[in-house]
């Protein structure tokens, strides 16, 4: 299965108001993710009423996303990168 990755707008500004050292470690962290074969087992489910969002962890931050499915090809469009002190709130 090939995935792909999508940032939003929003979370692309997440990503860009992060340190050059820790953007670089959730990039880097994303694309191993989306290297696998199913990046689904390093993700979890979130709980209502958030449940149709899965997320990341990299570090002390969390990477929340969601999952489109379209034929062979599976987009994770990333929603928001925040630190897991803010990203639920």
């Amino acid at each position: 299965m090939n995935f792909k990755l999508k940032l939003t707008k929003e979370a692309k500004g997440n990503l860009c108001s992060l340190e050059q050292n820790i953007q670089k470690r959730i990039v880097n962290k994303l694309n191993f993710f989306v290297s696998t074969k199913n990046p689904l087992k390093y993700a979890k489910k979130l709980k209502p009423p958030l449940d149709d969002l899965f997320r990341f962890r990299v570090g002390e931050y969390r990477v929340i996303f969601e999952v489109d499915s379209k034929g062979n090809l599976v987009i994770l469009t990333i929603l928001t990168i925040k630190h897991r002190k803010d990203v639920y709130s």
